[in-house]
C-alpha cells in the first residue's frame, strides 16, 4: 500500500511527451455532471467559505519542513521560495521564522486565505509577498519574475487540482523556477486512507478526484510512471502481483501491475479488466466459438487470458498489444501458464492499430486472414475507434471459417464509457462491419433467443459478471 502522505523532491526537467493511444481505467459515475461542473466552476467560492468558517484554525503550522527539507532552504545566499496554495500561511510563517534569509512568495486562489496571511502578526512585506492566483488559469510570471525562484513548495495542493489540469499547473510553475530549481510536494497518494474513505461514497468527480461535504475537492495524486515523466521527467518503479483465475477447472496465475499502481498507470495493458474475465469464461464454457479457427486478439494486454483459453481448441492464436511492457509481461504469463502443444500455437506480436508495418507483420503470420477477432475493453478512446475497425478489417479473413458455413466475426466485449453504441456502429459500418447480435447484462432477460445469450448457461456466469454495465457486440462483414 502506498504511504498516505508521500514526499518527493524533484529536480526540474523537461516533461516527456507520449503519443501512444491508451485505454484508460474504468471510472464510476460519481456525482452528476451538473454538480461536477458546479464544483469546478465555484471552487474559489467553496474555498472562501472554508476559510471564512475555519479562519487559520483548521490546519496546523508545518514545523516539520526544516526537518524534512532543510537542505533545500538552507545554504549561503538568499533563497526565494514560492509557497503554492498557501492557505492561511501554515507553511509560510514557520519558514520565515526558521530561515531568516528566505523570501517567500505566497499564493492561493482564495482571496480570504490571502487576506488571512496578510493579517498574520508576523507578516511583513520585506519577507513575504502574498497574492491571489489561480494556477490553472492565471500566468504566474505576471506576479513573479521568470526564473527567479529557488524552491517551490506544494503541500496538499495537487490534490485540490483536477487531474487533467495538473501538467499545466506544473508548466506554469516552471516559468518562475530557476534552472535546476526544486519542486517539493507532499500529498495524498492512490490507495491511501483518504481515498478509501471517499470510495464508499457518491462523491467521485472523476478518476481519483473527489468532492468533500463542504464543496472543496481532493485528488489522490497520480505518481505513476506516465504522470511522473509527463510532469517531471522522473520515472518510478512498478511492482507486480499475481491474480488467480479459475476457469472451467483450470487455474491461471496472471501476473499484473500491483493494485498500488493500477488506477494511475497510463499503460492500462498492465492489468486485467472485467471484460477479459467475462470473455475468457465464455470461451472456456463454449469452446466451439473458437474451435478450429484462426483467432486474433486485439489489445490483449499483459493477461492474455482470452488467448490462453482459446488456444486449447483453436487452430492458431495471435495475441497482440501496442504496449511493449504489456507484451513483455504477457510473454511471462503465457510461458508460466501454458505447456506444449498449446504453447507453440500461441504467438504474441506488437500491433498498434493503423500501423501498416505492424499490420503487414501480422499478415505474414497468417496470409489468409483470421476467422475470429476478439477485443475486450478496447473501445474507450474515441480517437482509437476508427483505427480499431480499420485494422480488424485488414486482418479478417474473407473466407468461411474452416470450410464451414460460418462467416468470419469480430467480437467486442466492453463497458460503454466515452464511446457510445451509435458511435461504434457508425465507425464499424465505415469498414463494412454489420452488427449481427448484441448482449447487455442489464437487459439479458430480454435476449434469451439471441446467439450470444446461448453462450450463457443458466446462473453459471454470475461470478464472471462483476458489473451490469458489461456489453458484447458480434460483428460480421457485409
Amino acid at each position: 500500500m502506498m504511504a498516505s502522505n508521500t514526499q518527493n523532491n524533484v529536480e526540474q526537467q523537461q516533461p516527456a511527451q507520449s503519443q501512444r493511444i491508451q485505454i484508460y481505467p474504468t471510472t464510476n459515475p460519481g456525482v452528476s455532471p451538473f454538480w461536477r461542473d458546479k464544483y469546478e466552476r465555484d471552487a474559489k467560492k467553496y474555498w472562501d467559505q472554508f476559510y471564512r468558517r475555519h479562519q487559520d484554525r483548521f490546519f496546523k503550522d508545518r514545523h516539520y519542513l526544516d526537518k524534512e527539507w532543510d537542505q533545500y532552504f538552507s545554504g549561503s545566499g538568499r533563497k526565494v521560495i514560492l509557497e503554492v496554495g498557501c492557505g492561511a500561511g501554515n507553511a509560510v510563517f514557520p519558514l520565515i521564522a526558521t530561515y531568516p534569509d528566505v523570501f517567500v512568495h505566497a499564493c492561493d486562489f482564495s482571496p480570504r486565505a490571502v487576506n488571512l496571511v496578510k493579517a498574520h502578526k508576523e507578516f511583513t512585506q520585506t519577507r513575504v509577498s502574498a497574492f491571489v492566483c489561480d494556477l490553472t488559469t492565471d500566468d504566474l510570471s505576471k506576479q513573479i519574475s521568470p526564473a527567479s525562484v529557488d524552491v517551490v513548495t506544494m503541500i496538499f495542493v495537487l490534490s485540490a487540482v483536477s487531474p487533467e489540469k495538473m501538467p499545466s499547473v506544473l508548466q506554469n510553475i516552471k516559468k518562475v523556477l530557476k534552472p535546476n530549481g526544486y519542486v517539493l510536494f507532499r500529498d495524498y497518494a492512490v490507495g491511501d486512507l483518504a481515498q478509501e474513505r471517499f470510495s464508499g461514497k457518491d462523491q467521485k468527480i472523476s478518476e481519483n478526484f473527489y468532492v468533500r461535504g463542504d464543496g472543496t475537492v481532493e485528488d489522490v495524486v497520480d505518481m505513476s510512471e506516465g504522470m511522473a515523466v509527463e510532469m517531471f521527467g522522473v520515472p518510478t518503479t512498478n511492482d507486480n502481483e499475481v491474480i488467480n483465475i479459475e476457469l472451467d477447472c483450470r487455474n491461471f496465475k496472471i501476473k499484473v501491475l500491483s493494485k498500488e499502481y493500477q488506477h494511475t498507470c497510463k499503460s492500462t495493458g498492465l492489468m486485467l479488466w472485467e471484460s477479459a474475465r467475462l470473455m475468457a469464461a465464455i470461451l472456456a464454457r463454449n469452446p466451439n466459438i473458437v474451435a478450429g479457427k484462426r483467432v486474433l486478439e486485439l489489445g490483449c494486454g499483459c493477461g492474455g487470458i482470452c488467448s490462453m483459453v482459446a488456444v486449447r481448441t483453436a487452430n492458431t492464436v495471435v495475441a497482440t498489444d501496442g504496449d511493449r511492457k504489456a507484451l513483455e509481461l504477457l510473454t511471462q504469463n503465457i510461458t508460466s501458464n501454458l505447456r506444449p502443444p498449446f504453447l507453440t500455437k500461441l504467438i504474441t506480436k506488437r500491433l498498434e492499430w493503423g500501423n501498416r508495418d505492424d499490420i503487414e507483420a501480422i499478415k505474414a503470420l497468417n496470409p489468409e486472414g483470421f476467422d475470429l477477432i476478439i477485443g475486450t475493453d478496447v473501445t474507450y478512446i474515441p480517437e482509437a475507434i476508427l483505427p480499431l475497425f480499420s485494422t480488424a478489417r485488414d486482418l479478417m479473413s474473407s473466407n468461411r471459417s474452416g470450410g464451414r458455413d460460418e462467416a468470419p466475426a469480430l467480437i467486442l466485449c466492453h463497458i460503454f464509457r466515452r464511446v457510445d453504441e451509435p458511435s461504434l456502429l457508425s465507425a464499424a459500418s465505415q469498414f463494412g462491419f454489420r452488427l449481427v447480435d448484441k448482449w447487455a447484462k442489464a437487459s439479458a432477460a430480454d435476449q434469451s433467443q439471441s446467439l450470444i445469450s446461448s453462450w450463457f448457461p443458466e446462473d453459471s456466469f454470475k461470478e464472471h459478471i462483476p458489473t451490469s454495465a458489461l456489453n458484447i457486440m458480434y460483428f460480421q462483414i457485409d
